[in-house]
């Protein structure tokens, strides 16, 4: 079976919101139905990989240097395949046009501008690339696929069939969204510690663009990732950061493997060394730093991951970055920024201890 959303060059990948693992796990318990819908996400996510390698061998570029905008402003477009999979599609709306009949398209296109605002209002960001980059999505993408992903330039959207309501998510855009703010910047690999820290990144910041968007505290958000995308578990999710591997637990997916902390550290050679499982340890670690310091995440937590996702010594060692050389980075920087024997440097230092990063 092609694995899903992944690429041994580590450089070329698609980047899937539910995980090659869940797709698994339906083509092993589903029903006929949903075995085939799970293998057909599955041999999508493997083309679009094979097409991505296809045209870095050429000398392609997979995605050209926009202009620079000078004043910030979402800049959104939301496309239509209408079950097809050739990208980006029929547009559907643009900016500054208003709702159309297809709710996906608005989802998206609202989205796509909580996504923008954060990331505008909170880190002074101008789009995904920091210069005014046009912010592009495409829905009802192919049959039933049963995955969301962002492809180096766009985001792309199946309505589903296990899953549904992946374009109602907000944190499912806000995270696929950061794997291209992590392009532009960190530039993470995508395999082993480097690549968990790569969907940790995204998982930290689509949790906070959907805080920030409903305005909920570190006390008052669930901490959880894609809740509600499965309709027969509508309280399970993908992921949760509060407590990793309580996400959910069925008959068809099985129980959720993801660990919260280094002793329960995952040694696999699937999805590029257990990218979307050990993500669970650095998760964890950002929800301790934010439950400690309390109010809004973006406040102080937020800061010093974004301070870390710039910062030129992760982008130096973007392929072989620990766990542990990360977590220091981020001690670093709320040292830095909030002085080094301030509660918040202690926040950070005591979350990545707990989780069994730093001694």
């Amino acid at each position: 079976m092609p694995s899903s959303c992944s690429h041994p060059g580590h450089r070329h990948s698609i980047f899937c919101i539910i995980p090659p693992h869940m797709l698994r796990a339906i083509a092993r318990n589903g029903n006929d139905q949903q075995r085939q819908f799970a293998l057909d996400s599955l041999g999508h996510d493997s083309t679009h990989r094979s097409r991505r390698e296809i045209a870095n061998f050429a000398g392609q570029q997979v995605i050209l240097p926009p202009p620079v905008i000078l004043v910030p402003h979402p800049n959104r477009h939301v496309y239509n395949t209408n079950h097809g999979t050739t990208l980006p599609g029929v547009m559907a709306r643009a900016e500054g046009q208003p709702a159309v009949a297809d709710a996906a398209v608005n989802d998206v296109y609202d989205n796509l501008g909580h996504t923008f605002g954060l990331y505008l209002n909170i880190f002074h960001r101008n789009s995904i690339n920091n210069a005014g980059m046009a912010m592009n999505g495409t829905v009802h993408y192919s049959n039933g696929y049963d995955n969301a992903f962002w492809n180096g330039s766009q985001m792309v959207f199946g309505d589903g069939h296990v899953f549904s309501g992946l374009t109602k998510s907000i944190d499912v855009t806000g995270h696929e969204l950061t794997h291209g703010v992590t392009q532009f910047e960190s530039g993470l690999a995508y395999h082993d510690q480097p690549g968990a820290l790569n969907e940790s990144m995204s998982d930290v910041f689509g949790i906070m663009v959907k805080q920030h968007a409903l305005n909920l505290t570190t006390a008052q958000s669930d901490w959880l990732i894609g809740v509600g995308l499965f309709p027969a578990y509508p309280t399970q999710a993908l992921r949760s950061m509060k407590a990793p591997g309580t996400a959910y637990n069925n008959p068809l997916l099985g129980h959720d493997p993801q660990p919260a902390d280094m002793a329960h550290y995952v040694q696999t050679a699937q999805d590029n060394g257990g990218v979307h499982i050990n993500s669970g340890i650095p998760n964890h670690a950002f929800y301790l730093t934010a439950n400690a310091l309390g109010g809004y995440a973006w406040e102080k937590a937020g800061q010093i991951w974004y301070d870390t996702q710039r910062d030129a010594a992760l982008k130096s060692t973007a392929q072989t970055v620990t766990f542990k050389s990360f977590a220091n980075l981020t001690v670093t920087h709320a040292a830095a920024r909030f002085g080094a024997a301030s509660a918040e440097r202690n926040a950070v230092f005591n979350a990545w201890h707990t989780v069994g990063v730093l001694p």
